[in-house]
């Protein structure tokens, strides 16, 4: 559900910061949670840079305000079959999913496929961020000058290694979500609107929180190089989460998209063996074996969504015919309570 909506009588979403920044000297004192639906209200209104900026730093202080749950890692099937028979990601309806749908297709199949997930005017708006947030991120590279609010820097303690891993994603086709504020706002506001916002809190039991280092805008070519099998669950660990892989253009067909194992699988596999590129990919004998036939390349539409945990096995899917380009966010959510070290939460 999106945040409620109030018109403010005078002033701009600008005169909400400084306090924000020091609640104690001359703010209100209310908890950062608060504080990121005041900005957010004021935002929606009047679009500031400054404001989206101090809302990144706020959903990462605020992480401590969250309630824990149990926190236990569990199959996240926990019911019948919704989707017996089905070879593949099963799919579903933005419209009609439910969380019942999230947990049986994840839980049985691996993965879900929700048509539709956000609207149409929210897709065009966060493929043309994308744009916006690369132009800036080039520019930054020129300049050495951040672009508000397409590109700046989310400042972390430096035992984050952000330097190393931002290098690493922007040489793959990426740009960290928490790097452009402006689209991380349109991010969050597009999934508060969507079925999705409390789908996620209802999935993993607590508010969630998304992941600094694991939500990034991806503009990719057929040229990239980064189709390699893997789970994600080598580097996270069994920790339960929820991603979203969100196309906001067309692509498995004329564009990369995506290759997955069409089942679910409820282990680690071996990385670095049998043909593996990487000492954390997998070998495609390995993943032959846990496939048992159901390798899948989904055809996206724009505001189209694969949802999976951490355990689906798959890679980016390409080929030399392919010739357009494929916009698309991944957003990682966790439950705060088993959220992964050194991953840098962003309160959802």
């Amino acid at each position: 559900m999106p945040f409620p909506f109030r018109r403010r009588q005078s002033g701009s979403a600008t005169d909400l910061v400084e306090p924000a920044e020091h609640p104690a000297s001359g703010g209100s004192g209310r908890g950062r949670l608060a504080q990121i639906d005041e900005l957010t209200r004021a935002n929606r209104q009047h679009r500031d840079p400054a404001v989206e900026g101090r809302l990144v730093a706020l959903r990462n202080e605020a992480f401590g305000e969250l309630e824990l749950g149990r926190g236990a890692v569990r199959r996240p099937a926990d019911g019948g079959d919704l989707f017996a028979g089905t070879t593949g990601p099963p799919e579903v309806s933005g419209r009609d999913l439910t969380v019942g749908h999230v947990r049986s297709g994840l839980g049985h199949h691996g993965s879900l496929l929700v048509r539709d997930l956000i609207a149409a005017d929210d897709v065009a708006r966060l493929a043309a961020d994308i744009d916006l947030a690369f132009d800036a991120r080039s520019a930054f590279a020129d300049s050495r000058s951040e672009c508000a609010p397409w590109y700046v820097h989310f400042q972390a303690d430096s035992s984050h290694h952000m330097e190393v891993e931002r290098w690493s994603v922007e040489s793959h086709d990426g740009v960290f979500a928490a790097d452009s504020p402006r689209t991380l706002f349109d991010l969050i506001d597009a999934y508060q609107s969507a079925p999705i916002g409390a789908i996620a809190a209802q999935y993993l039991g607590e508010r969630p929180a998304l992941s600094v280092k694991k939500t990034t805008l991806r503009r990719v070519t057929a040229n990239t190089e980064t189709q390699w099998w893997h789970q994600d669950g080598s580097f996270l660990g069994r920790v339960g989460s929820l991603n979203i892989w969100l196309a906001l253009s067309h692509c498995g067909e004329d564009a990369p998209g995506l290759d997955v194992v069409g089942r679910r699988v409820d282990d680690i596999l071996d990385t670095g063996t049998e043909g593996a590129d990487m000492n954390w990919s997998i070998g495609q004998p390995v993943v032959d074996r846990a496939a048992q036939g159901a390798i899948v390349r989904p055809v996206f539409r724009p505001g189209d969504a694969l949802l999976f945990d951490e355990l689906l096995v798959h890679r980016t899917a390409v080929d030399p015919s392919m010739t357009a380009t494929r916009y698309a966010i991944e957003s990682w959510f966790f439950a705060p309570s088993s959220f992964p070290d050194g991953r840098i939460p962003l309160v959802f």
